[in-house]
């Protein structure tokens, strides 16, 4: 009974696949000059159930500022606030931390996590995408702080805490998909010509 239990579980982790396939241009709700400086092809992750579960573009350019010095960021060369994406959740969606996030389209924006000790572990690298509402970001060429940058996340979560994707830089360009890695999805695609990688679908646990 033990192993058909194992074998049992084992099945269903294993039916329970996300997928990959290119999305369309992106989303009309976006004010139009950042929906001008994305991709016009984007990412669209489908759940296991068969539905959409996100979609995502990224710029066409990225980004370019100084090179930062703070320690531990992958993305050096983007600005600090900078507006990098966008993302859009069909139905209910949620964030690194399991926060809710309602249906909709957001703007996706550069941050790093502070060195305060309360974000002790969370991830190897600093780099988040801060999701906002669409509706509450419409300049493109704007580069909030961090502390402006979290109280429009959090017009996203509905909570204290802004809503993040954890992001990072890779060391090579890889083709467009989706990726698994333990208990995470994680998607690989490019900012302009940088390759990057973001967990679109799991849970920090810490």
């Amino acid at each position: 009974r033990k192993i058909l239990s194992v074998l049992s579980l084992a099945s269903a982790v294993a039916l329970a696949q996300y997928k990959y396939e290119p999305a369309g241009p992106p989303p009309e709700e976006l004010a139009p000059a950042i929906r001008e400086a994305l991709q016009k092809t984007g990412h669209r992750i489908i759940a296991p159930d068969g539905k959409v579960f996100a979609e995502l573009w990224f710029r066409a350019q990225a980004p370019t500022g100084p090179a930062t010095t703070e320690e531990g960021v992958s993305l050096t060369t983007i600005p600090h606030g900078s507006l990098v994406g966008a993302i859009r959740f069909p139905g209910r969606g949620a964030d690194r931390r399991g926060q809710s996030i309602k249906p909709g389209v957001y703007t996706l924006r550069l941050a790093y996590y502070p060195v305060d000790g309360a974000h002790q572990g969370v991830s190897p690298q600093r780099d988040f995408l801060k999701i906002i509402p669409a509706s509450e970001d419409k300049d493109l060429n704007a580069t909030p702080g961090y502390d402006e940058l979290v109280a429009m996340s959090t017009k996203a979560s509905g909570t204290s805490h802004p809503a993040i994707l954890s992001v990072w830089k890779l060391d090579k360009p890889e083709p467009a998909g989706l990726r698994q890695h333990e208990g995470d999805w994680i998607l690989h695609a490019t900012i302009g010509d940088i390759p990057i990688a973001v967990i679109v679908v799991g849970v920090f646990q810490g």
